[in-house]
């Protein structure tokens, strides 16, 4: 008894005990829930787990074998702001697949087999602050624009994939981005990513691990880092000639050389029909 004479704890306590069964009714299998947060860390799940409460914010599938993230049930899961999908065997077809929680602040979606990243990838996630696509060996290619609806970004760790070449614009254009992992990439270090590369030098972002980003082809610049590769490119890219540019001069001098010839031979010409003329205008008045 209460007391005010009532059984009020004791309702309470069943109210509590209800609110509790139904939480881990509510649970998805193998899964643990508390307030908010569904943990289905390391379960050997096959699939998305079903049954995922409606206002959960944090959804947490690491160490799984998940290979394929389902929009549709995704997109349930409107007040999402945090997902880990890292360690699970997500393939390349991630287009469109979180068109539906548009809150989602952060994504760990590292240690999967990614192959690409497009436009439709992210673009619907515009509060995306934490991008963790690392640990994808299979990642060859970023597009450009990628990122382009992504302006609160601020953390994006690519580091350990098998890209060769990022565009400078698909980081750049980034007004919040603080933090870019890079490293352990096959960067390929030819005159197209010296823009890149000045960008690295130039901008107030923090790249972690920065010894161990380094060029891996050519040949000759193989293990050097950027700063010092930016010297080399600087002088190899921007004062020497290659055969195209030799092919092209060489074009250009012809045609130099050719429309030179013919501004002479007309006005040669020109010249000759004007003495003709004149001779013959000399003879009229003679006659």
């Amino acid at each position: 008894m209460s007391p005010s004479g009532g059984p009020q704890p004791l309702s309470l306590m069943f109210l509590l005990g209800m609110g509790m069964a139904s939480e881990r009714i509510n649970c998805p299998s193998r899964c643990s829930c508390q307030y908010l947060e569904v943990n289905c860390t390391g379960q050997q799940l096959q699939e998305f787990p079903a049954a995922i409460p409606l206002d959960t914010r944090q959804l947490i599938l690491a160490a799984n074998n998940v290979s394929y993230l389902p929009a549709v049930e995704l997109s349930f899961l409107a007040d999402l702001v945090y997902l880990d999908c890292s360690k699970n065997l997500l393939g390349n077809d991630l287009d469109f697949t979180f068109i539906g929680v548009a809150k989602l602040v952060y994504l760990d979606l590292s240690f999967n087999n990614l192959t690409q990243v497009t436009f439709s990838t992210f673009s619907h996630l515009l509060s995306l602050v934490v991008l963790k696509i690392s640990d994808n060996p299979y990642l060859l290619a970023i597009e450009k624009d990628a990122f382009a609806n992504n302006t609160w970004l601020r953390h994006l760790d690519i580091s350990r994939t098998g890209l060769t070449f990022l565009d400078t614009s698909t980081v750049q254009d980034l007004p919040n981005l603080r933090f870019l992992g890079l490293s352990d990439n096959p960067w390929h270090c030819n005159c197209s990513f010296l823009d890149f590369i000045t960008w690295m030098t130039e901008s107030n972002v923090h790249f972690p691990d920065a010894d161990n980003i380094t060029c891996y082809t050519p040949e000759g610049l193989r293990a050097l880092k950027m700063p010092t590769v930016e010297a080399q490119l600087h002088f190899s890219c921007l004062t020497q000639l290659y055969k195209r540019d030799y092919i092209f001069l060489s074009l250009v001098g012809f045609c130099i050389f050719f429309a030179g010839t013919m501004a002479a031979w007309l006005a040669g010409n020109c010249a000759v029909i004007y003495e003709i003329h004149s001779s013959k205008g000399e003879e009229e008045e003679d006659t």
